[in-house]
């Protein structure tokens, strides 16, 4: 097959679109052209693929990415046996492109990753003023209903199900564990991956740093949103916390070995109410402790299987707290690192599911194939 991936939002380097789903992809012998914001976030194509370069899409700023997406999709589409849009922003540039292609005679397969609750999410966007946070959530709704009578879905929760009329496939967010028995986690340095923002945290990471200096380190790895990245820097420059900014999947993952505990400092926010963070999956994987707010799945996670401790939101006391009794506890440390990794091998590995997810690619370009012969 030959897949046409887009994004304008997304990082290039994206755990999920190039780590997991791409390489999936590639693994099967698969042609991939990936169209992302390379320039944008001084990102370069990796080997296996054909990079394309995009505009990024950020805060009110999208028109120019959505011209050169919807450029993209009628230059390359036709090309393509399956078009895989990962933000909802990609939907406006299907309008009219599709038609073009059908008409030309090409029939790809057009596939939108759902990666979020889009509407929830608008909450959390500074950039929208509140007096519209309603009406384009109510928008954006209609939009997805609208959606799924045109294009194929993935979803990436089972929880997100309930916002569409049909029952569609879920591809999670899972990890792949390195193998082998990773170290033990130790009881120095406490790591914190992901995009860092108010609602993810930042600043609770920044008060808990300084709580646990000198004795325990705190690590942020991640691009930072602009209203909390002042914060960061100085704080980093002060020697209160380490921010590596962003850093390659592989060169991220490899900071999490031989930690004491990984972060997941998340706000109370509708879009983390049904939503599994990626980073807690990727700390059981490599052997690390979790330390996690009460976000539902991610709490459900943690206290289901023994691998971390659960501390109320906003409380960087609390979590100072638990990390410090992680640290005197080389038995409860060593437990909850132990029955993380267990967990994540046999009930959250992404190698299992990689296959799944591109037979399922396969299938519906053979449903498509056919319906255009039959035609």
């Amino acid at each position: 097959m030959r897949i046409l991936v887009v994004t304008v939002v997304h990082h290039p380097e994206d755990a999920r679109i190039l780590h997991r789903q791409i390489a999936a992809l590639r693994e099967r012998g698969h042609e991939v052209v990936y169209a992302a914001p390379y320039a944008a976030r001084s990102a370069v194509p990796r080997p296996y693929v054909e990079g394309v370069d995009l505009p990024r899409a950020a805060g009110r700023d999208r028109g120019a990415a959505l011209r050169a997406a919807r450029t993209l999709l009628a230059e390359r589409g036709a090309a393509a046996d399956v078009i895989l849009l990962h933000d909802p922003e990609l939907l406006l540039a299907l309008p009219g492109t599709l038609r073009r292609l059908r008409r030309a005679g090409a029939v790809p397969v057009t596939v939108w990753d759902v990666h979020e609750d889009t509407a929830a999410a608008l909450a959390m966007k500074g950039w929208v003023p509140r007096p519209l946070r309603p009406p384009l959530r109510a928008a954006v709704r209609a939009a997805e209903r609208l959606a799924e009578r045109r294009v194929r879905l993935l979803l990436a929760e089972d929880a997100y199900q309930g916002r569409f009329r049909r029952h569609h496939p879920v591809v999670p967010n899972l990890a792949t564990p390195p193998p082998g028995p990773p170290p033990p986690p130790g009881d120095d340095r406490v790591v914190y991956l992901g995009q860092l923002s108010r609602a993810r945290g930042a600043l609770e990471l920044i008060a808990l740093a300084r709580l646990l200096a000198p004795a325990v380190r705190v690590e942020a790895i991640g691009t930072a949103d602009p209203d909390v990245r002042d914060a960061l820097a100085a704080a980093d420059r002060e020697g209160v916390l380490r921010w590596y900014g962003f850093l390659p999947n592989d060169r991220a993952l490899a900071r999490l070995s031989g930690a004491l505990a990984g972060l997941s400092l998340l706000r109370d926010q509708p879009n983390y109410r049904h939503s599994r963070p990626t980073k807690v999956v990727e700390y059981m994987a490599h052997g690390v402790p979790v330390v996690t707010t009460p976000t539902p799945l991610a709490a459900e996670l943690v206290e289901r299987h023994g691998c971390g401790l659960v501390v109320p939101y906003r409380d960087p006391s609390a979590a100072a707290t638990a990390i410090r009794r992680l640290a005197d506890d080389d038995g409860l440390r060593l437990r909850a690192a132990g029955r993380g990794r267990e967990a994540a091998v046999s009930e959250l590995n992404w190698r299992p599911r990689a296959a799944d997810f591109v037979d399922l690619l396969e299938l519906w370009v053979k449903e498509e194939t056919s319906g255009a012969v039959t035609a």
